[in-house]
């Protein structure tokens, strides 16, 4: 395997990045084996001193910033994660999600203009500074004038210029980290690591198309007009592009200023729960979700209504996905761990060959000590400790078309803990999940689905006689066949040739040079 210069580089410079900002003195792992420690300890001697002066969440998040946008992605994950990386960290890292560097304002006026084909002031009654800048675009506050005259404020998301290129960059050093691990570490085949940088870059790319997220705040919108409580930005589509996006703009306070809510007088454990049940309601019902639900893309306005804005990521799960997911979720709610195992074998995520009942005792292991006990009391880095080893242990693979679902539960868990620290995940989701599992898998969803059963045979019933026809059309072209041989048309004739003289002729070159080298050895050794 040839290893790729460019992208072994930039992973060195990281390293040395990280190195530098003092990244590696806040790893405490007592029982790491002694080649990684020593690495380790060498890395902190590239340490500037300056840095010793930061505390621990600066040096993280000054070298994320610094790495650029797909390292400060990372960062705004662990953000979300006071309970793994300490309250001060996820603080700081808060920053890293709408506090970011602006580029330049002309820059930005200069772009708007190129993407939407006119000049920003026959645009726009009014473009000022940005007031969000964050790793992929930045927001900046217009005024527009509508058909009657009359004048409405828009928020229009600016693409940072280069960012695409300096994606797809990064991205190469994963995926030069992901070969290399499936490569050379074969336990961690099992987590597909080369799929998982698959389904990032896809995720990439359509983030980076705002006509995408436009159409998927439409799409949210049109799901959520009768949920109380939660709503999506309006769309301007005729100031929107690929790389500009105009929507409405939200008057409200961000989630992540938990002191400015708590002042405004809003009941911080019922916006908790709301952005949970938001969530779950949005993936069962909808199986469409806003996959980047962190503080920083949610808003409350002041009559408390949840407000998400930044659509770039999303996710999806079919229908047969979700009944898994509610079975799964209403299983540990309900404590029936052989029923959460059952499910895990019907939806292939666990190996046939695997015992059922020995994986339901290890789920039992995981969910008993969440019940009974608040967030305060549980170790959530434990926990995700405990969940990888049983998934090693059981030969899980990873489900590329789950990560975004994983990803984002753990994110809107942590932004709900962040409002309500002894929320309880379980209590709070059960509302939601057991209404949906009474809708869809009790008496009325199986009336449903025999319905949509039936409905199924009458399409492929009126089907039949096109089938009917094209079997019959088969049947005589291999009846033909069978009498005459096999028979191909000129331009499929003629593209055979081509391709054996193409073959004969490299089968001579080979000859040729074959020959040469033996001449040669004769020749060297006479």
């Amino acid at each position: 395997m040839a290893l790729p210069v460019m992208p072994f580089l930039r992973l060195v410079r990281a390293g040395f990045v990280m190195a530098r900002e003092g990244v590696f003195g806040l790893v405490h792992l007592p029982d790491l084996p002694a080649a990684p420690r020593m690495a380790i300890a060498m890395a902190r001697l590239l340490e500037r001193r300056s840095v010793k002066a930061k505390s621990a969440d600066l040096r993280l998040s000054d070298a994320l910033n610094k790495l650029g946008p797909s390292y400060v992605k990372l960062g705004q994950f662990l953000a979300t994660r006071a309970d793994v990386v300490g309250k001060e960290a996820a603080r700081e890292l808060s920053a890293l999600q709408d506090r970011l560097p602006a580029f330049d304002h002309e820059a930005a006026r200069s772009a708007v203009a190129e993407q939407l084909g006119r000049p920003v002031d026959e645009i726009f009654v009014e473009f000022g500074e940005a007031v969000a800048a964050a790793s992929i675009a930045q927001v900046h506050p217009a005024v527009v004038r509508d058909r009657d005259g009359n004048e409405h404020k828009v928020a229009v998301k600016v693409l940072r210029p280069g960012v695409s290129r300096r994606f797809k960059r990064d991205l190469e050093s994963y995926y030069l980290v992901a070969r290399l691990a499936e490569r050379f570490h074969p336990p961690s085949r099992r987590l597909r690591p080369v799929a998982v940088v698959d389904t990032l870059a896809q995720s990439v790319a359509i983030e980076m198309d705002f006509r995408l997220e436009a159409a998927a705040l439409s799409e949210m919108g049109e799901n959520i007009a009768e949920d109380p409580g939660f709503r999506v930005p309006q769309v301007d589509w005729i100031r929107t592009s690929k790389g500009v996006l105009t929507m409405e703009w939200i008057d409200g306070r961000k989630m992540s200023d938990v002191e400015g809510l708590e002042a405004d007088g809003h009941d911080l454990e019922a916006l908790g729960a709301a952005v949970i049940q938001s969530f779950l309601r949005h993936t069962l019902r909808d199986g469409f979700f806003h996959a980047d639900m962190h503080q920083g893309n949610l808003f409350v306005e002041p009559d408390g209504t949840l407000v998400a804005v930044d659509f770039g990521i999303t996710g999806r799960l079919n229908t047969r996905e979700r009944r898994f997911l509610a079975e799964i979720l209403f299983g540990f709610i309900t404590r029936n761990y052989k029923r959460v195992a059952e499910v895990h074998f019907e939806a292939g995520y666990v190996p046939a060959d695997q015992d059922v009942d020995m994986f339901a005792q290890a789920i039992r292991a995981i969910g008993e000590p969440i019940h009974g006990h608040d967030a305060s009391e549980i170790s959530m880095a434990r926990l995700l400790t405990q969940l990888f080893e049983v998934t090693e242990l059981f030969e899980m693979r990873t489900q590329t078309q789950l990560i975004m679902l994983q990803k984002t539960m753990v994110v809107v868990e942590g932004v709900a803990r962040s409002l309500n620290p002894n929320l309880d995940m379980w209590r709070t989701a059960e509302p939601v999940v057991g209404s949906w599992i009474k809708d869809n898998l009790g008496p009325v969803g199986k009336l449903r689905d025999a319905g949509d059963a039936l409905g199924a045979l009458a399409r492929i019933a009126n089907d039949l006689p096109f089938f009917a026809d094209r079997i019959g059309r088969m049947s005589e072209e291999l009846e033909k066949m069978t009498m005459s041989g096999l028979r191909f048309d000129a331009q499929t004739a003629e593209a055979i040739g081509k391709a054996e003289a193409h073959h004969s002729r490299s089968g001579r070159l080979a000859l040729w040079v074959i020959a040469a080298c033996a001449v040669a050895s004769v020749y060297l050794l006479a």
